[in-house]
């Protein structure tokens, strides 16, 4: 068997009595004491502390980095000023979605770019093939990356650094965090104000022990990490999109730069453009919804969504409960045609219909800091 590979904050996690998993290769944490529970709603109102470093950071560096990234991802990177950031997807040629992933620019021919765990040698395989030769990929794998996630998150980290004061939502400044250097970004995964850190690996422990010392500030784990972006409609990979399933299909044709779009000013030139230009006209014979689901039980991954007369029309792709608001969601893939706000169809769970309601995502309101 293949050893878990341990983040920076290993010892950490097991200091905390967390509860350990594989996940994507890494021994990660699912839980604390507190309990998935606890930790999520002490997110919404304090400030949660997630440990990420298990995602993969990278530097992307050269004349033509902006040229080679713009050929990879349908984003025309250069409206990113120094300092900000965007959320994207890395499409196949059949405009499947090989990863989502954010982009920040740190000047005019670097770019920092963080890509999901799971994903992660297989996306430096794939943007590795289409850099020129003078463009430059350096793995971060010395760095550390954690998230502070809540309302009292910039009341904590402006202790530190009156840098971060400055930023907006998809903001990024370097500045010293605990007398470490640090990449910081106004970002996450929660749908609540917060940072993201880059630091390195041999002072990770410290900025995390100094973070943790604070009143409002407590670990959340992996369990708590999936309630909160589900509520905040936010996909996972590998389960609300993957190869097979399109932008279009997946509502993230925002994620497309408009200047990239089949009536932008820079259309196409992307991989998968052609392709994706085909489903925009055309359309696709599913699309990603939110589901309500009456009733208190949660519905799960996998169940799969049908219509009064017991035919298949859907599937649910990520479920699970909500506690901000007390209730049991999901969201999925559903026939275009039925995907309308307020339809009823039904949740097939161990062979039983259970009625659920097409819904509008977010499930809560977002509270990203725009200024």
């Amino acid at each position: 068997m293949t050893e878990l590979l341990k983040t920076p904050f290993h010892a950490l996690h097991l200091e905390a009595n967390a509860k350990m998993v594989d996940f994507a290769g890494s021994d990660m944490p699912v839980s604390y004491p507190l309990g998935i529970m606890k930790e999520h709603l002490h997110c919404r109102a304090n400030a949660g502390f997630f440990d990420v470093s298990h995602m993969g950071q990278l530097l992307i560096q050269g004349q033509k980095a902006r040229k080679d990234l713009e050929r990879i991802l349908p984003l025309d990177l250069s409206i990113l000023k120094p300092g900000q950031q965007t959320y994207s997807v890395m499409l196949n040629e059949q405009a499947g979605i090989i990863d989502d992933l954010i982009v920040t620019c740190w000047s005019d021919t670097s770019y920092f770019v963080v890509v999901n765990a799971g994903s992660k040698e297989g996306d430096i395989a794939h943007i590795q093939s289409h850099l020129s030769e003078n463009t430059q990929l350096t793995r971060l794998d010395d760095r550390a990356l954690l998230a502070l996630q809540g309302p009292k998150a910039i009341e904590v980290l402006a202790s530190l650094s009156n840098d971060v004061n400055s930023l907006v939502f998809m903001t990024g400044c370097h500045t010293t965090l605990n007398d470490a250097d640090c990449f910081v970004t106004r970002s996450g995964y929660t749908g609540e104000d917060g940072f993201e850190i880059s630091v390195s690996a041999q002072h990770a422990e410290a900025l995390a022990r100094e973070l943790l010392s604070r009143e409002a500030v407590e670990w959340v784990g992996l369990g708590a990490r999936d309630s909160l972006r589900l509520e905040s409609g936010l996909c996972l990979y590998g389960h609300d999109m993957n190869e097979t399933i399109s932008p279009v299909a997946a509502t993230l044709m925002w994620s497309v730069s408009k200047e990239r779009r089949r009536d932008g000013n820079k259309a196409g030139g992307f991989i998968g453009a052609d392709v994706l230009f085909a489903q925009q006209e055309k359309g696709t014979t599913q699309k990603r919804v939110g589901f309500s689901i009456d009733g208190k039980a949660p519905v799960r991954e996998g169940a799969e969504i049908v219509d009064g007369d017991n035919n298949v029309i859907g599937r649910v792709t990520s479920g699970g409960f909500g506690p901000t608001i007390g209730a049991p969601i999901a969201m999925g893939y559903i026939n275009k045609e039925l995907s309308v706000i307020g339809t009823e169809v039904f949740a097939l769970v161990r062979g039983k219909a259970r009625p659920v309601t097409v819904a509008k995502m977010p499930f809560i309101q977002q509270n990203y800091f725009r200024g």
